[in-house]
């Protein structure tokens, strides 16, 4: 039996090391941050259905799934954001912000290695490729007909991406054997690359990556961040300066594309822009678009099916099947979704201010409930009266430069931008409906992700083409520069009482737990 002493000297011995998943989970596990289990689990409706319940939860392993004697799956890596600070070294959530904006300017160059020394190539396979025999689909709610390959991460590395590198979520659906459907939202660094190939002649070659560093599931998840993170920028580069060293990278067996040599698994093959496909067989059998039923949304509702471009795979290489490779399945709209999504998202909103006026943005957070591209808030500084309107402009370009965002809230230093209590009382008390709310892109681009806009096609098919954007809504919650005193908030004198010289270390603690919510604030900082 293990003692506690042995415990704690293997924790010491285990130093953070987030290179690949496995060296990463072994980091957390010794921390104390993952939840394993050998019971069976079913990647129909059983892994989400667990998430879901420890939904922010620790990350949780299964070292057997139903269907994959081959393989282990893992969720909730990034659920806790307390856990993605320890595996990165952040500092606080401030630092982190600051850190990743400075590590999308700052990339690594990715490390070239061969392929007799890629971890993702221990085994290649070119005869049987049927996917779903290999990748773990999953299946998130009952409302679905189909499971999902989700959790893959396309990369395109060389002149495909104006000599840059870039990786990003692609949902898909191995419904014929080694040819699925392969899903590219609207304005998307992948469809910017269909687009302008669409009409090549030749299909576009590219990996598709599972089980990746976890600085590389970062960066993927950051869409939509295009005025900082344009095309032809060095995404997995980013990831490397986040990771604190070089992503490596390999030259695929089987096309000529790169893959991260980390990863757990690789779909190497060929997307065909034009032969589009329905993702399900229920859309295929009426025919329609963006109706039925298909893998949730990050905004908090069902998604649907479409038609969509193939990816033909031509090789799955992975590690030796012995050990047991990891896949990271994820559940959308979970919090481990939203904060892969807008950990990135709002170092980009950081850069983006900064870069418009620096000085002024003091922190970015994109809380859970404004469903990671759909909304953010802002904390800002004026330093001088000449300074006031900067904000506005943030706002507005904010909602330009995020395609789909339908919510930005600017507020002052003094306002806890981690608590939606501190926001609401702020929106409440410091917003002049008239003056302070901001709507302006009325008829640019959105995100059919969001019903509100999908309404706006009326009786035609919920796409792109046919919705159209309501232009968002920026609210200025600042306190207007010289006007401080006005707007000056109590402070209880919490910082020169102690609780413990009146009541008890357990008595004090028993007292903490009827506090919820915006208490909670109010009591740390005595507003």
């Amino acid at each position: 039996m293990t003692t506690l002493v042995e415990e704690k000297e293997q924790k010491a011995r285990v130093t953070r090391d987030v290179t690949s998943l496995r060296k990463a989970l072994e980091f957390l596990e010794a921390e104390g941050d993952v939840l394993t289990t050998d019971a069976e689990v079913d990647p129909d409706l059983e892994i989400t259905g667990l998430q879901k319940h420890l939904d922010g939860g620790p990350v949780l392993m299964f070292n057997h799934v139903k269907g994959k004697p081959h393989a282990r799956a893992i969720t909730n890596l990034f659920a806790d954001i307390n856990v993605v600070d320890k595996m990165f070294g952040f500092q606080s959530p401030t630092d982190r912000v600051r850190k990743i904006a400075h590590a999308l300017t700052h990339p690594l160059k990715p490390a070239e290695v061969p392929q007799s020394q890629a971890p993702c190539q221990e085994e290649v396979i070119t005869d049987d490729l049927d996917v779903n025999k290999y990748i773990t689909a999953i299946r998130h709610t009952a409302l679905e007909t189909e499971l999902t390959v989700g959790s893959g991460i396309s990369c395109v590395v060389g002149e495909y991406f104006k000599g840059g590198s870039h990786i990003g979520y692609n949902r898909m659906n191995f419904r014929w054997g080694n040819v699925g459907t392969f899903q590219a939202s609207p304005g998307s660094h992948m469809w910017q690359i269909i687009t302008e190939h669409y009409r090549d002649e030749k299909p576009i070659p590219l990996t598709m990556c599972f089980g990746v560093p976890p600085a590389c599931t970062l960066l993927a998840g950051g869409g939509f961040d295009y005025v900082i993170l344009p095309k032809g920028c060095d995404e997995i580069g980013c990831a490397g300066a986040v990771q604190g060293s070089s992503i490596k990278i390999v030259k695929a067996r089987t096309v000529d594309a790169w893959a991260i040599a980390e990863s757990e698994y690789v779909l190497e093959g060929l997307l065909y822009p034009r032969d589009k496909r329905y993702e399900t067989a229920e859309a295929e059998k009426a025919g329609v678009q963006g109706k039925y039923p298909f893998h949730p949304e990050w905004a908090g509702y069902m998604g649907k099916a479409y038609k969509a471009p193939t990816f033909h795979v031509s090789a799955i290489t992975m590690r030796k099947r012995a050990s047991k490779p990891i896949i990271f399945v994820l559940g959308v709209h979970t919090a481990d979704d939203s904060n892969i999504d807008t950990t990135v998202r709002e170092a980009a909103i950081f850069e983006l201010c900064e870069r418009l006026q620096p000085g002024i943005i003091q922190d970015v957070h994109i809380p859970y409930c404004l469903t990671d591209w759909g909304g953010v808030i802002i904390q800002v500084k004026k330093r001088n009266r000449i300074e006031e309107g900067w904000q506005r402009n943030f706002l507005a370009a904010i909602l330009a430069c995020n395609q789909g965002m339908r919510l930005a809230i600017a507020v002052s230093p003094d306002v806890d931008i981690r608590s939606m209590d501190d926001i609401m009382w702020c929106l409440t008390t410091r917003v002049n409906p008239h003056t302070d709310i901001l709507n302006p892109l009325p008829g640019g681009i959105g995100q059919t992700f969001q019903p509100a806009e999908r309404m706006t096609a009326g009786e035609k098919e919920w796409t792109a083409s046919n919705t159209r954007f309501e232009g968002g809504m920026g609210i200025d919650a600042t306190v207007p520069f010289g006007y401080e005193q006005d707007f000056q908030r109590p402070v209880y004198p919490v910082d020169r009482v102690d609780p413990l010289q009146f009541f008890t270390t357990a008595q004090v603690a028993k007292a903490k737990e009827r506090m919820r919510g915006w208490v909670e604030v109010l009591a740390r900082t005595g507003r």
